[in-house]
């Protein structure tokens, strides 16, 4: 308890990931999402959960923690899904070089993807 609020951790190397909810929160629900978290990131850095690698790749860092968690609702606590939709893929094709309809198709798919889903 910390504050009034549930929180669990897990130290790496030189990194502290935490995950915080309220007082009656389960506590394996907590550590559920946080092993999520810490596997998601494990797997977007190849294994190398560092200061450094994690301070490089914030971006897709932050993507992650966002498909785990919104609002405070727990959306996912499966680590290869939320891998595979925060992935870069090969054939991306950075925003700077893409047309005006690459760029609406690409927003079509990852819209349709986000609602089948």
């Amino acid at each position: 308890m910390l504050d009034g609020l549930t929180c669990v951790y897990r130290s790496n190397v030189d990194l502290f990931f935490y995950v915080m909810g309220s007082s009656q929160e389960n506590e394996l629900i907590l550590m559920s999402v946080l092993n999520c978290l810490y596997d998601s990131v494990s797997q977007i850095l190849r294994k190398n959960v560092e200061k450094r690698a994690v301070l490089d790749s914030l971006d897709i860092v932050m993507l992650a923690m966002d498909e785990i968690c919104d609002g405070g609702i727990i959306i996912d606590a499966d680590p290869n899904s939320v891998v595979s939709r925060v992935a870069l893929r090969n054939d991306d094709i950075p925003l700077g070089e893409q047309t005006v309809a690459q760029v609406i198709q690409s927003a079509k798919e990852q819209l349709k993807w986000s609602l089948l889903k």
